[in-house]
């Protein structure tokens, strides 16, 4: 996996990014659970009083308060005396009739420590105000009374401490002639709009992070695609045995989208999870009451527990999957490709049970996964509202044990589903990662594969001799495939000359195409060697090797485009000699009759023209690069008697000081060739002009009586 993710370098900025919108959002997430407690404890609770230490206070109230604290004089120095002018009056009413104190500018560690000295006697104040005291006071003494009261103090939660002191500042700020009711709803707005600018820097942070991710998902995509086509395309035909066509198509298109699917969580499992997780734990510690961070373990258990059982039950079958998606290709592909030949022996009903079968394997598989995962969501979704249940039961009974606020519940809820949904992404991972990781492995497959045919390096390659322009030879050469086990060619020896035309002929299976491949390089020879214009064909680019030949296989293969693009593939020639190959190739009679002429359009793999004029065509196309090499692998197979007679007489003039390799199964094509070789079973068994062989080899007399009459063979005009 980490090969493939290897390829983010080019966007790595876009990645550090990412990075940080994801750690903008994780933070801005982890604040709004702190201000929800804070709206409901200090906005509604509290009144939008934020601290036991009055902003001001009445001097009679503050006499009372003395009485309850050993700290009057520090108390005393904090506070300042208000003028009873016109502006203090507007602003407190009550400094008409009696003092009031007003808190000075005094420094945090000052206020922190005032704080501390003035809520409990706040408390108690707040008490002697209450109803249940004043009924108290009637029935007890009131040394009873001091001594309840005292004891209270020391066993009361902080939490009721507090608030008491709220409460009764509150009540204080009302006799002063405060709004209670605008200092709450100023609070609550304010951090309202606070709340909502950092759930919008959070939102922008989101959806930035999900275009950025989808760039870079995209980006690597492409990057993956064209490295593992490119490497594709270098690949010979012994790489593209041990992969199929089918299995390179499923790596280049469903592998690589796995791993795209990947990286748009990938990104937010490795950043943003951890951080929610690790910053919702901090936040809940230091925050909230610890006795209810058991509930907080129990889910992530329980979480664990249920992806743990669901990745052992589908991972096997992840694996699967992928093989069941190549073979399903493979089958679909075989048989679009040979519908004809299908259709032909009425083999219909097997070919759909070959495909019902390949994608029954594929749908038993895919509904299995599917099952297993169904559950995922209502398990969870199961988990999470149990939790929500339990921290609100839990958290309830602590409220009223008066051990902690209904905002700070709230808040330890918010944290609780963070954390749990975090483990969740972090748990959904080692489902996803390990299906993805199949497919890049499969990836990795192909990008690692070595071809087994490459240029040498540069300072070691051969130079093509000038003097040998078009002189292509064998030199005692044996082949076999890489997966056989017998030689198909054995001790091949012969040279093909410029300005002369060389046949191979034979049974089927003789070898005679395998000669042809080796040419070009499609296949290295296992010994000896073969040398183009005086170069061993293993020490020269291949590139440059190709450049000389002009190759026409047995099955011509034309390119979707028109036949001006098809003809003019191998090179941009202009029209005018585009035309003259056409002719060559006896293409023009069909060209002119089409509406379009050179303009009209072929299909995929030229399946709306026939089998002679996709032949005629790809010689046209070699034709039009103007080779030292002409190379026909039986191109003229699909070519009625008498386009086969005009297509050599027209090539005749055309390859003049050129060499010319003919594959032919018909006599009736190579009669006129300078050197004719006759193979049978990999072997050479005949090697020269017509006369000589058909005297003088017996395979090649028995080939061409079997075609020919004397007649025809005697005077060599067919």
């Amino acid at each position: 996996m980490l090969k493939v993710l290897k390829n983010l370098k080019e966007s790595w900025y876009l990645v550090l990014i990412i990075i940080i919108l994801l750690c903008i959002q994780a933070a801005t997430d982890l604040k709004l659970p702190d201000f929800t407690s804070q709206i409901v404890n200090v906005g509604i609770q509290q009144g939008g009083i934020e601290n036991t230490a009055p902003n001001v206070i009445r001097k009679s109230t503050l006499d009372q308060l003395m009485y309850f604290t050993d700290k009057d004089s520090e108390i005393l120095n904090d506070y300042k005396l208000l003028e009873k002018n016109q502006e203090n009056i507007e602003k407190y009413p009550v400094i008409k009739d009696e003092d009031v104190y007003e808190l000075k500018d005094i420094s945090k560690e000052e206020f922190d420590a005032l704080q501390s000295y003035m809520e409990k006697p706040l408390m108690v104040l707040n008490f002697m105000n209450s109803e249940e005291f004043q009924a108290q006071m009637k029935s007890m003494p009131s040394s009873a009374i001091a001594e309840q009261m005292q004891s209270s103090m020391l066993e009361l939660p902080d939490t009721i401490t507090k608030q008491s002191a709220y409460a009764f500042i509150k009540t204080e700020y009302e006799a002063i002639g405060l709004d209670t009711v605008k200092i709450s709803n100023d609070y609550i707005l304010k951090t309202g709009l606070m709340m909502l600018l950092v759930a919008l820097i959070s939102m922008i942070s989101a959806i930035l992070i999900m275009f950025l991710s989808s760039i870079v998902a995209a980006r690597l995509g492409k990057t993956l695609r064209d490295k593992v086509f490119k490497k594709t395309l270098s690949f010979s035909n012994k790489e593209f045995k041990e992969f199929s066509v089918a299995s390179l198509i499923t790596r280049n298109t469903n592998d690589i989208q796995r791993i795209q699917e990947l990286l748009a969580m990938l990104f937010r499992v490795i950043v943003y999870a951890p951080i929610m997780a690790i910053g919702g734990l901090l936040a809940v510690i230091t925050t909230s009451n610890l006795s209810m961070a058991w509930i907080i373990g129990l889910a992530v258990l329980l979480i664990l527990m249920i992806v743990g059982t669901l990745f052992i039950t589908t991972m096997p079958r992840f694996k699967l999957m992928q093989v069941l998606i190549d073979k399903l290709n493979l089958v679909a592909r075989e048989i679009l490709k040979g519908i004809p030949v299908i259709r032909a022996f009425n083999t219909q009903k097997r070919e759909e049970k070959r495909f019902d079968e390949a994608n029954e394997n594929l749908m038993k598989n895919s509904i299995f996964v599917n099952r297993v995962m169904s559950l995922m969501n209502p398990l969870m979704s199961l988990i999470m509202q149990g939790i929500m249940i339990l921290i609100i039961w839990v958290g309830g009974h602590n409220i009223d044990e008066g051990i902690m606020q209904v905002g700070n519940m709230m808040a330890f809820l918010q944290y609780t589903m963070h954390i749990v949904m975090s483990f969740l992404f972090i748990s959904m991972l080692s489902i996803i990662l390990p299906r993805a990781s199949v497919s890049a492995n499969r990836i990795n497959e192909v990008l690692e594969k070595k071809p087994s045919i490459v240029d040498k390096p540069k300072d070691k390659q051969e130079k093509f001799d000038d003097n040998k322009k078009g002189l292509v030879e064998f030199k005692n050469v044996s082949f076999k495939y890489p997966d056989g086990e017998a030689e198909v060619l054995s001790d091949i020896d012969f040279t093909a000359k410029a300005g002369e035309t060389t046949a191979i002929i034979g049974s089927t299976g003789s070898g005679k195409s395998t000669i042809i491949n080796l040419i070009p390089r499609f296949y290295d020879v296992t010994e000896g060697e073969i040398l183009i214009d005086g170069a061993n064909v293993k020490n020269v680019a291949q590139k440059e090797l190709r450049k000389k030949i002009g190759y026409v296989p047995q099955k011509g293969m034309l390119f979707s485009g028109t036949i001006k693009t098809n003809i003019k593939y191998g090179k941009n020639v202009s029209d005018e000699e585009m035309e003259k190959a056409a002719e060559i190739a006896q293409a023009t009679e069909f060209i002119e009759t089409k509406e379009d002429k050179y303009n009209s359009e072929i299909s995929q793999g030229g399946n709306n023209v026939s089998g002679g004029q996709r032949q005629r065509l790809s010689i046209a196309r070699a034709l039009a690069i103007d080779p030292e090499i002409f190379i026909f692998d039986d191109s003229f197979s699909a070519l009625d008697l008498k386009t086969d007679k005009n297509l050599r007489e027209a090539l005749k003039e055309k390859t003049e000081g050129k060499t010319v390799i003919i594959v032919a199964q018909r006599v009736s094509t190579i009669l006129n060739a300078e050197q004719i070789i006759v193979l049978d079973e990999g072997k050479i068994v005949g090697k020269g002009t017509h006369e000589e062989l058909y005297n003088n080899c017996e395979i090649y007399t028995q080939i061409a009586n079997s075609q020919l009459s004397e007649e025809e063979l005697r005077n060599k005009e067919v």
